[in-house]
């Protein structure tokens, strides 16, 4: 990525014609390699929800380079869990069955990937993950209510109804849906970072905090080229966000001084980065054992 072009000014990109134009735009002028189009994506948008959209697309296209140019999602969720034997969806080995809870901006998106269960009955579950176009015959999205926290990120309940789909290789546990935790984490933290800079940098303010936020951001495109299955990257990422954590009172000390719209769009939206702070927190405990790092010995 060219930081020289991402430092100067950019323009924000809204989402006024809808997610799938705001993407379009997006990719036009950020392209399609991971860390710019978080990074840019998160520079440039109106909103923090459009920094972590930004963050969470680029994730995908870590997980799986060959994603199309459109918005995709990942499915997963059923029952408020992801664990493979709380999952219903089923795969036959050439139709695909079952719903997904909670997607997000399953409305806007125009692929998907699904994890699906696929052992013979009586086995260990077994999960594959499936990729499918939105408008295949058998899908139908269920649109949710707005959340609080990102509202203009719609989220959505997916059925699918003996839907082709196509299995991508390797397990679809721990190859996909188990390292694309730390993956979207990763990305979405690098994307939310850059809205906080960019907001600071429009407003001309606080030229430390600015400096910062950009270290973090050069820890994480550090992070970017680390497996996100080892347990150092775990205790790496942990270490990003703690960084980040330290900045949120002068972060929001230097918001209230400027543009009151950017500071309630912070206020209401920052809670996004503590959603997954749970299943973080059991990765760094893993990953202090493993590195024999463990806090208690």
């Amino acid at each position: 990525m060219d930081w020289t072009e991402w430092l100067a000014a950019q323009p924000r990109l809204s989402a006024e014609q809808g997610l799938a134009a705001w993407y379009e735009a997006l990719l036009a002028h950020a392209g399609n390699e991971p860390l710019a189009l978080a990074l840019f994506g998160g520079k440039t948008a109106a909103s923090p929800g459009l920094a972590f959209l930004a963050g969470y697309q680029a994730a995908l296209r870590v997980l799986w380079p060959a994603a199309p140019e459109g918005l995709g999602a990942l499915c997963v969720t059923e029952h408020k869990s992801t664990r493979p034997r709380d999952l219903d969806c089923r795969w036959d080995g050439a139709q695909l069955s079952g719903r997904k809870d909670f997607v997000t901006a399953a409305d806007a998106a125009q692929w998907v990937l699904v994890a699906a269960r696929c052992e013979a009955e009586g086995e260990e579950p077994a999960i594959r993950l499936l990729e499918l176009a939105t408008d295949t015959p058998g899908v139908q999205v269920e649109l949710l209510p707005p959340l609080p926290v990102m509202p203009d990120i719609g989220h959505a309940r997916i059925h699918f109804n003996q839907c082709r789909a196509r299995a991508l290789a390797g397990d679809g546990w721990s190859d996909y849906v188990k390292p694309f935790r730390s993956i979207e984490d990763l990305y979405v933290l690098a994307a939310t970072t850059a809205w906080c800079f960019g907001v600071l940098q429009k407003q001309n303010a606080d030229e430390t905090l600015q400096l910062r936020l950009l270290n973090l951001l050069s820890s994480v495109a550090d992070l970017a080229r680390q497996d996100a299955r080892k347990p150092a990257m775990h205790y790496l990422l942990a270490a990003a966000f703690a960084q980040f954590q330290a900045l949120q009172q002068p972060l929001a000390a230097a918001m209230a001084v400027g543009d009151s719209t950017h500071a309630a769009l912070w206020a209401r939206d920052q809670a996004l980065l503590q959603f997954a702070q749970k299943a973080r927190d059991m990765r760094l405990e893993k990953a202090r054992q493993s590195l024999g790092l463990d806090m208690n010995q």
